[in-house]
């Protein structure tokens, strides 16, 4: 596994059951913030071992990785059992749901990036 897909699911790992991430945010807390494109493809490629892959959302709030998911509508079934509500268009509310990680959370990331 690549380094960037290693922060790919560290920073994956991080986000709390019932909240979302943007594939941006993802790529911004990774120390790559040019890179969502990149979350998007290791993601789909499971290129970052077990990871709650199923909060990672477009940054419109857009559930956009279908082909990760072994079944149609396995993003939405997941998020639902975690409480987050998905509209009939396939939208996650980002203000209601969105990830909003912490300065002690963001200083975990940055020093787990610095040890390396």
């Amino acid at each position: 596994m690549g380094e960037f897909a290693r922060r790919v699911g560290v920073v994956c790992r991080a986000i709390p059951s019932g909240k979302v991430a943007t594939y941006g945010q993802v790529a911004l807390l990774c120390g790559f913030p040019r890179r969502p494109r990149q979350v998007g493809t290791v993601l789909g490629r499971g290129g970052c071992g077990e990871v709650p892959a199923h909060r990672v959302v477009n940054r419109q709030g857009f559930l956009s990785g279908a082909a990760a998911f072994l079944a149609p509508g396995g993003q939405r079934l997941a998020l639902e059992a975690e409480g987050v509500a998905v509209s009939p268009e396939g939208i996650v509310d980002l203000k209601q749901y969105g990830w909003r990680p912490s300065g002690a959370e963001q200083a975990a990331l940055a020093a787990a990036w610095e040890d390396e």
